[in-house]
């Protein structure tokens, strides 16, 4: 594809991933323009860094040379991208339209060809690293979707991730995300019965973390969430309600491509018990309070 010159974008989506995104290709000097469907966020960020907003994530793309999404699920994604109203309708021939949901590797495929047949391009770029990651431009990108389209995204995709990765064809990303999900979902847990054991044990909690954290057991889960396990501390980071819609998605591909995943299937089932003492809005290291008690 020819080179494209990318100065005016449309981000659609300002959640607590979405909105530092967003913030990081206005800072770099780009013309932004976004859509949020609760309006009160869109006119917040806008307040806050300037551009525009848009009533309709199809006026947003209109005239955008590139167009990001980040959304909650298959639903929320349909939703902004299709329809008379929806971001596909407004895009320009040959720009490039980058979602960087969480969602089904299915719907990243159907997606990709509506947008071929359409005269763009599509990239599934889900990211990892959370919101501290976000707000710090420090986030890992999987991208799947054309080569050609990757490497005219990449570096816009750069303002905001440390990493950015083409893995493959269209849904490559996705699947990448479910891999990184559920080695995620294992790590979790076990951190958190390794915690448990430890504080029952009688030993001094701090003084294990630092310990452990320089041999085999080192891992960003034990650097970042051991200490605030042990402390009772769930109130940031990634919400419980959004790590089992991941590890549902993963489970749903499992079962299409005959994977094994017993560890992922249990740990799914106790955030589902954290969604019933509604817990939802903790973050996802909260499977500490299953044990604590």
């Amino acid at each position: 594809m020819a080179e494209i010159s990318i100065k005016k974008v449309a981000f659609i989506g300002l959640g607590v991933m979405g909105n530092p995104m967003a913030g990081h290709l206005a800072r770099a000097g780009l013309e932004v323009t976004v859509f949020n469907r609760t309006v009160a966020k869109a006119e917040s960020w806008v307040e806050r860094y300037g551009g525009r907003r848009a009533a309709t994530s199809r006026e947003a793309v209109s005239d955008a040379d590139m167009a990001f999404s980040c959304v909650g699920n298959d639903d929320d994604l349909r939703d902004v991208a299709l329809g008379p109203e929806g971001a596909f309708a407004g895009m320009k021939p040959g720009s490039i339209y980058v979602d960087h949901s969480t969602v089904s590797a299915g719907i990243a495929r159907e997606l990709y060809e509506t947008a071929r047949l359409m005269g763009f391009h599509f990239l599934d770029a889900p990211v990892s690293g959370g919101q501290s990651g976000a707000e710090k431009g420090a986030l890992s990108i999987m991208v799947g979707g054309d080569a050609e389209a990757f490497e005219s995204a990449r570096a816009v995709m750069a303002r905001y991730g440390r990493t950015v990765t083409h893995l493959g064809g269209p849904g490559a990303g996705q699947l990448t995300k479910m891999v990184n999900q559920i080695a995620i979902a294992g790590l979790v847990q076990a951190l958190a019965e390794a915690m448990n054991f430890a504080v029952r044990s009688g030993l001094a909690a701090d003084r294990v973390i630092e310990v452990i954290s320089k041999g085999a057991a080192g891992s960003w889960q034990l650097d970042n969430r051991a200490a605030t396990m042990v402390e009772g501390r769930f109130d940031f980071g990634f919400a419980v309600d959004w790590m089992r819609k991941d590890l549902q998605i993963c489970l749903d591909e499992a079962r299409r491509n005959g994977a094994a995943l017993p560890v992922t299937a249990l740990v799914e089932q106790f955030y589902g018990l954290l969604q019933k003492r509604e817990c939802g809005r903790l973050d996802s290291s909260s499977l500490m309070k299953l044990l604590a008690e």
